[in-house]
């Protein structure tokens, strides 16, 4: 299969932080699925920052269900 990982943030800090931020996470489940066997060929990650909120919140307004990461496999 193909795996797609995709990080993201809650509206709390810079778009540039929230960016590093979300594909920080991105990549940590990237090392996660590779642990337990997966090849890292079949892994893409990416990071969407703040630009793919689950639940709309105002800037700067934390938010702990926006803070995920989301995996698909195909």
């Amino acid at each position: 299969p193909d795996i797609t990982v995709i990080g993201h943030t809650d509206r709390v800090g810079t778009d540039q932080a929230n960016d590093v931020l979300s594909l920080q996470r991105a990549q940590r489940v990237q090392e996660l699925l590779i642990q337990r066997g997966v090849a890292a060929e079949r892994i893409s990650v990416a990071g969407r920052g703040e630009r793919e909120t689950l639940v709309p919140t105002a800037d700067g307004v934390a938010e702990p269900r926006n803070r995920r990461v989301e995996v698909s496999v195909r």
